[in-house]
């Protein structure tokens, strides 16, 4: 069994190649530009992960993990065109280094070529890896709209937001497992229950995302906090404050977001304090953790399979108690 950061280094060795033609150089330059900025690849990685718990890896898994990492590579890259954002892991984005034309169609051609990597899968489980991954595609497309409807409204409910991150986010950590875990001959109910694992792992790893921003130690956070409050952005302790505070206090935050001050981050903890969402966030995480766990302890292999998903686990989402 290989631990993530193995997997993690066999896998960015394997990426490392020329994935698209010579020319036109102006389409496909643009993608190799992407893809070169690096990232973390935690979601093919995940596959084959999904994979080694059944079986030794397969070179299909191989495949999977990079249409997975296309496909997510794609959805980045018109994440970044709707969110007109100027920078991604520090360099510029594709729209703004060579136009919104071409990132657009950068970004199709990207697709395309997952799909065509995922033909080269052995064909008794062909058809039921490319269902899962059309729906999730499908799925984070839903979730990506219900994001960016939510800028617009002015209140959005605890479920609703839940929802949109687990299509948005959760639902390709999820999949990417079961795909491996497919292609690794699982049966339908560990199939099941390591998308389940996968699912609640995001939304814990969602809460703490939240969390850190309002919360976390800049020098080890790696970014200011207080980011998603300045942006008046919905998160679990927005949607909660706004839910459970008494109405006073409702108010203020209200009038604080419609507002820019030099203190806003600070009035806005200090509700978030009072309200007690720092401990029911912290509670809300563990409790997608202990559900993630419950699937995992689930599966029906050895122990010594699941530990190196155990150990992920613990690296993604730190435990509080």
């Amino acid at each position: 069994m290989h631990s993530f950061e193995l997997l993690s280094q066999k896998f960015a060795l394997h990426f490392e190649q020329k994935h698209f033609p010579d020319e036109p150089a102006s389409l496909y330059g643009p993608n190799e530009y992407f893809l070169g900025m690096g990232g973390k690849r935690i979601r093919p990685v995940l596959c084959l992960m999904g994979n080694e718990m059944f079986d030794d890896i397969k070179p299909d898994a191989w495949e999977m993990a990079t249409a997975i990492e296309l496909f997510h590579n794609f959805t980045l890259i018109h994440d970044d065109i709707m969110d007109n954002a100027p920078l991604r892991r520090g360099m510029e984005t594709v729209h703004k280094k060579y136009g919104v034309n071409t990132a657009i169609l950068a970004g199709d051609v990207m697709l395309i070529a997952a799909y065509e990597l995922m033909n080269n899968i052995n064909l008794l489980v062909i058809r039921q890896v490319q269902n899962l991954f059309n729906t999730t595609a499908k799925e984070v497309c839903e979730g990506q709209q219900y994001d960016m409807d939510f800028e617009k409204r002015e209140s959005v409910s605890f479920q609703e937001y839940l929802r949109m991150i687990e299509l948005k986010t959760s639902v390709l950590l999820a999949a990417s497992l079961k795909m491996g875990a497919i292609l690794g001959g699982a049966g339908q109910r560990n199939q099941d229950l390591i998308y389940d694992f996968g699912r609640k792992l995001g939304l814990a790893f969602q809460v703490q995302d939240d969390y850190l921003d309002a919360f976390g130690d800049p020098s080890k956070f790696g970014k200011q906090v207080g980011g998603d409050i300045l942006a008046n952005k919905k998160t679990f302790l927005l949607i909660h404050a706004l839910e459970t505070a008494p109405a006073s206090q409702q108010k203020e935050l209200k009038d604080i977001q419609q507002k820019r001050s030099a203190d806003k981050v600070d009035k806005v903890l200090q509700i978030y304090r009072d309200c007690k969402v720092d401990e029911w966030a912290l509670r809300l995480k563990n409790r997608f953790l202990d559900e993630a766990f419950t699937h995992l302890e689930d599966i029906a292999v050895i122990s010594s399979r699941k530990e190196p998903l155990k150990q992920l686990a613990g690296y993604l989402v730190q435990r509080d108690h």
